[in-house]
């Protein structure tokens, strides 16, 4: 029987219970010193790493693990470091890497966005203010590591070149090749230095080559590898793609290396493979289970599509792996205690597929009946949930019959809302969510532990609302929010709310530095069974005369961020989300809310990465969004916001939503979002986020009232909304009150120079 070697392409960094946030909050915080940040991120380090050394996993990742971002650190490794960051000489080389991530006192940080469509955030490399040249190799370091310690023959990860280099700004003065020219000894040197060391295998991410790519793109990319094949011969390179199938499947799949890896989960790679047939010269790294998602895979059936890719490429010459990195899934189900068995032995984390990673790379190469009992275990965990209660299997669809356009046209709509609102001209909001502190967090553990009952917790949410409204009117915002203080997260919250879903206890995933969020896991239909924001949406109003935001989570955000039962379609999920949404905002517009935002910062991250997809996705999109909100009254003002990223993309979309104010997150890309503007016009209400919510700095008053005066330049002022970037939930206190004044004193001023304007003509 020939050996098939099994392989991981990406392990979570962050820990069975998040211990590499806690490690890096203490720092932030100057409760630990660099020294131990370092000591304790690699132990959590070394302890994915043994695991899957245990699990029999042949090429482990090294080099994968991260203290904030794997293309951050890409950046820094070769010196791409701002030069706002490099003036002050004190710091450390972490403390300038956390400064580009987080930004300092006098300092924007780098914009932060999506890691293609997934809720992963990565700081955007900017090329256009130093010459990069190698200033550590990561990747060597970690490989000594793992060998010294472990005993572990690691398999170094790269991000490559090509990608690298595209996802990053600043190099629109140069041409495309001479930037890859300039990076391409570097990654010749780290190589090098690697094979050197020992090294028998290398991974070069390449998920680039997942979207649609240029002929230059192509050209350079044959370069890119030719060259390395010449200047380091006798090195094993896996050129990973995942994601999706690759466009241009002939060109990628002979490029000079020794492996190229293929996702067979997300796309049409079994049919470019059946049609174009693979190189005989080479190995193919075969994604079979799916790193993303945390179903269970039916091992049968895994099998079965690996004895199809068995029919074209001989089997010695096959890699058996994961789809992409398993850093968007948690960690373990063993850290489930509570869950219905039914539900976690349907369940599958990083450590459960790295077993199912093991177990089809040995039946693969001793033959299925190597492994057919833990086959049998798996169709049986499948079947079981699916012929349980949790799985209705209804034909139905809940969105058939309902109305998806609102009464009136959104300019008609719009006179009567500002007659009924009276706000003032660039009126001030936020984006809903205010400062979390560890005061709320411990009541909130207290209330989940029974130590306190739902009255005196409750009592407690009120307090807290009543202290934030008071601020709010104090410094002067002129419509505001109760604060989401009852909330651990934007989707997990109506995750625990709403039938259909379960949240686990430790199922956490990194989204943006120690960020993590826990996704609901959506493991039946969806339904409605009571209110679940009017409570404190009511009290919050009762408490001001101004009007006050009723904030819930859209339905595709709810969806995307959320990790989806994989046997019916996502679609009909998001109709389940969307019709359920519905009803609640028919609550809140019972109960006197008259703005009720939606939020929807997932739209652009859920966009196939294949153009030809987009239309079917962006039609569903828009469709749930205005199923949710189409019922109410011409009076009843409908928000919603989204995070920035390509905005260009989904223009037509966003209008389509058809909502009264969109807020967008824009602050560190603020002038490449306003050109979008110049260039289509916008006929409702928008606010651009004028700071970032994202960095610990206080912006100062001129450098708002900048920000909104270059976007007055091109959105008309009776349409524009003025407010922060995103949700200020991780933010301290000082620092937000700090912020607000500043960015309302900025709206003063402008709204009267504006004033004077109209009055003088």
């Amino acid at each position: 029987m020939a050996k098939v070697f099994s392989s991981n392409l990406g392990y979570p960094r962050i820990g069975e219970q998040r211990e590499w946030k806690r490690a890096l909050e203490k720092f932030w915080s100057g409760k630990i010193s660099e020294k131990e940040l370092l000591e304790e991120t690699k132990a959590i380090r070394l302890e994915g790493l043994r695991k899957q050394k245990e699990k029999g996993i042949d090429l482990i990742p090294v080099g994968d693990f991260s203290l904030y971002d794997h293309v951050l650190d890409t950046s820094v490794t070769f010196g791409v470091i701002p030069k706002r960051f490099q003036e002050d000489d004190t710091r450390t080389q972490l403390e300038t890497y956390f400064a580009i991530a987080r930004g300092t006192h006098d300092a924007v940080a780098s914009e932060m966005t999506k890691w293609f469509n997934t809720n992963y955030h990565y700081i955007v490399p900017e090329f256009n203010e130093s010459k990069p040249s190698l200033k550590e190799n990561r990747p060597l370091s970690f490989y000594k590591e793992a060998k010294e310690e472990l005993g572990i023959e690691g398999k170094p990860v790269l991000l490559g070149p090509i990608t690298f280099i595209k996802l990053g700004k600043g190099y629109e003065d140069k041409e495309f090749p001479s930037i890859v020219q300039e990076f391409l000894p570097l990654y010749i040197q780290v190589i090098k230095e690697l094979k050197e060391a020992g090294v028998k295998w290398i991974q070069i991410d390449e998920p680039i080559f997942s979207t649609a790519l240029t002929q230059e793109d192509l050209e350079q990319a044959e370069y890119v590898y030719e060259t390395f094949a010449k200047e380091i011969p006798e090195i094993n390179i896996i050129i990973q793609t995942y994601f999706e199938s690759v466009d241009s499947y002939e060109t990628i799949v002979n490029l000079p290396a020794t492996a190229i890896g293929l996702d067979f989960v997300h796309g049409n790679s079994l049919d470019l493979l059946s049609k174009h047939g693979f190189p005989k010269d080479k190995i193919l790294a075969a994604g079979v289970i799916d790193g993303r998602n945390v179903w269970r895979q039916n091992l049968n059936h895994q099998f079965g599509l690996l004895e199809s890719i068995g029919n074209i490429v001989d089997k010695e010459r096959i890699i058996v792996q994961a789809s992409s990195s398993l850093i968007h899934v948690p960690v373990t189900t063993e850290s489930e205690k509570t869950l219905d068995p039914v539900i976690k032995d349907a369940l599958s984390f990083a450590d459960e597929k790295l077993d199912e990673i093991a177990l089809l790379a040995k039946g693969f190469g001793s033959g299925k009946e190597a492994i057919l009992l833990e086959i049998e275990e798996s169709v049986n965990a499948i079947e079981a949930l699916n012929h349980s209660d949790y799985r209705k299997q209804t034909d139905a669809n809940p969105a058939g019959s309902l109305n998806t356009d609102r009464k009136l046209p959104f300019k008609e709509r719009i006179s009567i809302q500002k007659e009924q609102l009276q706000l003032p001209l660039l009126p001030t909001t936020t984006i809903g969510s205010l400062p979390q502190t560890a005061e709320v967090r411990r009541e909130r553990l207290k209330w989940r532990k029974g130590d306190i009952t739902d009255q005196t917790y409750e009592e407690y949410i009120q307090s807290e609302i009543k202290k934030w409204i008071d601020i709010q009117e104090e410094i002067g915002l002129d419509v505001l929010v109760h604060g989401e203080f009852e909330r651990t997260d934007m989707v997990e919250y109506f995750g625990e709310k709403l039938d259909g879903f379960l949240v686990t206890k430790f199922g956490w995933v990194q989204s943006y530095g120690s960020r993590c969020v826990r996704p609901p896991v959506i493991f039946g239909d969806v339904s409605f069974d009571k209110p679940m924001t009017v409570k404190e949406s009511v009290y919050a109003q009762k408490l001001t005369e101004k009007k006050v935001k009723g904030m819930l989570t859209g339905p595709v955000t709810i969806l995307n961020w959320s990790f989806v039962r994989d046997d019916i379609s996502r679609f009909d999920v998001l109709d389940q989300i969307a019709a359920v949404l519905r009803l609640e905002i028919e609550e809140l517009e019972k109960n006197g809310i008259k703005i009720i935002q939606v939020d929807e910062p997932a739209l652009r991250e859920g966009l196939p990465l294949k153009v030809e997809k987009w239309n079917q996705y962006l039609q569903r999109a828009v469709n749930a969004f205005k199923l949710a909100t189409a019922s109410v009254q011409n009076s009843t003002q409908i928000h919603t916001h989204m995070c920035y990223s390509d905005f260009q993309d989904i223009f037509e979309a966003i209008s389509a939503l058809d909502a009264d104010v969109i807020s967008i997150e824009t602050s560190r890309s603020h002038g490449e979002l306003i050109s979008t503007f110049e260039e289509n016009t916008y006929d409702k209400e928008i606010g651009l986020g004028v700071y970032d919510i994202h960095s610990p700095r206080v912006p100062s008053k001129e450098e708002i009232k900048a920000n909104v005066n270059r976007a007055l330049q091109t959105i008309p002022v009776s349409q524009y909304w003025i407010n922060p970037d995103c949700g200020l939930k991780t933010r301290q206190e000082a620092e937000t009150i700090a912020a607000l004044k500043n960015m309302v004193a900025a709206a003063k001023e402008i709204r009267e120079v504006q004033l004077i304007g109209v009055q003088s003509k």
